[in-house]
């Protein structure tokens, strides 16, 4: 791939679209089955053979690493912001924390007016800290950003210590990944109920954004920083000799893929015992996570083609990133909540992958013809407008549609 500034900022667009895409993947189980089944597909969602293999091949190759590739090129993209704003002679600090507080406050909509597992409020508060990193060089983002995941790893064991030492407290623990699963059923009564029902139960049960710092602020730090890192070294931006990313993609995703289907293997051979499906999910997927999304990133370079179809197409869906992400989520309840289709928890685990498709083709068909005419994806410009307190030009012009 060429190195040029345009397809440089292409490059990351396509990494982004991928990311958004395959955070689908990741997210299913948490639209369509109850809490408990995320991590493991005992509590609901079918456990015959399909069912298996669809958790096995998402366990393996999408949990946590869409999430990671993510947050990494979320800390990119910032840089990228807070580069060009000081560049336009603005205040990077005012531009960049305006946009982490709007940032934030659609974060708390998506939380509690449609899905419990936002993500946006999470990134504006980690991004509001990050921001003090930006002027490190690559030597000191890498290793800041590996002090903030190895601290993230030792957290990551506390659970599991204290209910192998059966401390007060464990069996509440391993509710969460499959033992009892108390509160299953009333869960799922509320998401096939009308959205006051489902509206309740978010406001009820789900995790503030301030409260999930507490499990996962050091990761996503980590990946923020590195993803920094990635932007100024040229890593995310295909600066890199190809043979060099072939290099590394030979390294880091076979060592991905073997430490992770060793969990896998662990996890099934258990039976789920939640131990073990906490054991895989958390703590010891913790640590390779980043070797396996760093493995994607080089992949993905290697594989973009400048002018291709297909790579336009995901780099549209790149850039309006935001739009797909949350027009995902309102998508998905509307097929599982109950002021929708109400097809929550009636699907299996298998039958519910049959949906990604749909939804990759959807995300590929609008997005590309949308940015023919309109400088930015919908959510995109909405958030910059309120971001800069003005609203920003959105349609483009004849000649810049036809140039």
């Amino acid at each position: 791939m060429a190195t040029t500034s345009a397809d440089r900022i292409a490059t990351l667009d396509v990494i982004r679209g991928v990311a958004v895409m395959g955070i689908l993947v990741a997210n299913l189980p948490a639209f369509g089955l109850p809490r408990a089944a995320y991590f493991s597909p005992s509590p609901w969602g079918g456990t015959g053979a399909a069912d298996i293999a669809a958790w096995t091949a998402t366990f393996v190759l999408v949990e946590g690493k869409m999430r990671g590739l993510f947050s990494f090129l979320f800390g990119a993209s910032m840089l990228l912001v807070i580069d060009r704003a000081t560049q336009a002679g603005e205040t990077a600090f005012s531009v960049h924390y305006q946009r982490m507080f709007w940032l934030f406050l659609i974060g708390l909509v998506h939380l509690y007016g449609l899905w419990w597992g936002d993500i946006l409020a999470h990134y504006a508060l980690v991004g509001a800290a990050a921001f003090f990193f930006t002027g490190l060089p690559v030597r000191g983002l890498i290793v800041a950003g590996a002090a903030a995941l190895i601290v993230q790893a030792i957290w990551s064991a506390l659970p599991l210590l204290a209910i192998l030492a059966n401390m007060p407290g464990a069996d509440a623990m391993l509710a969460g990944f499959g033992a009892g699963s108390p509160g299953v059923s009333a869960e799922v009564a509320a998401m096939r109920g009308g959205y006051a029902e489902t509206l309740s139960w978010r406001a009820a049960n789900n995790t503030d954004p301030f409260s999930f710092l507490f499990f996962a602020a050091p990761e996503t730090l980590g990946y923020m920083l590195w993803g920094m890192a990635g932007l100024k070294s040229g890593f995310l931006t295909a600066a890199w000799e190809r043979r060099r990313y072939a290099r590394w993609a030979a390294i880091l995703v076979p060592s991905g893929l073997a430490l992770y289907l060793v969990l896998a293997a662990m996890t099934l051979r258990s039976g789920f015992d939640p131990r073990y499906v906490l054991f895989g999910s958390i703590v010891g997927s913790t640590p390779i996570r980043p070797v396996f999304f760093l493995g994607y990133v080089c992949l993905i370079v290697l594989a973009a083609r400048p002018g291709g179809w297909l790579t336009e197409r995901v780099a549209a869906v790149g850039r309006t990133a935001f739009t797909n992400y949350l027009g995902t989520t309102l998508l998905m309840t509307a097929i599982f909540q109950g002021w929708g289709l109400g097809m929550f928890g009636r699907l299996g685990r298998a039958e519910m992958y049959l949906l990604v498709p749909v939804a990759w083709a959807l995300m590929l068909a609008w997005s590309k013809p949308w940015l023919e005419r309109y400088r930015y994806g919908p959510l995109e410009w909405l958030w910059r407008s309120l971001a800069r307190l003005e609203v920003q030009p959105l349609r483009l012009s004849p000649r810049v549609r036809t140039s």
